[in-house]
């Protein structure tokens, strides 16, 4: 549980340093049935902002604690770009399609962590 809470952390950071905005971690470890222990969903103000903050979360990802995501799909369109690292799903959106499929309400049961926007 520790390394997938480290994993969490260092995904923020990468998603951050690209200023990702309305980060939200969904903790769905209790939930039977769960696809992942933690669900990362954040967005960027445009498909090029996506691009960024997916590779900036793999190249985070890897040089900190030498994780690769097992697979990444969407960049080519960069409207949502979901990256699978096993325990823990990122999800990076641009606005209208984070407000259409409204991932992090799917997971009514789980515990939802808002991490501020920095300035």
């Amino acid at each position: 549980m520790e390394q997938t809470k480290a994993l969490v952390k260092t995904i923020v950071k990468g998603i951050q340093e690209k200023k990702g905005s309305n980060i939200v971690v969904a903790d769905l470890s209790a939930i039977s049935g769960a696809v992942c222990r933690q669900f990362v969903v954040c967005q960027g103000n445009s498909p090029t902002q996506v691009e960024a903050i997916a590779e900036s979360v793999g190249e985070v990802a890897r040089k900190e604690l030498d994780e690769r995501p097992m697979r990444v799909v969407g960049l080519e369109r960069a409207l949502w770009v979901a990256m699978d690292y096993g325990d823990v799903m990122v999800h990076v959106f641009v606005p209208e399609m984070r407000e259409y499929y409204d991932l992090e309400h799917l997971w009514a049961d789980a515990p939802l962590t808002h991490v501020p926007d920095m300035d």
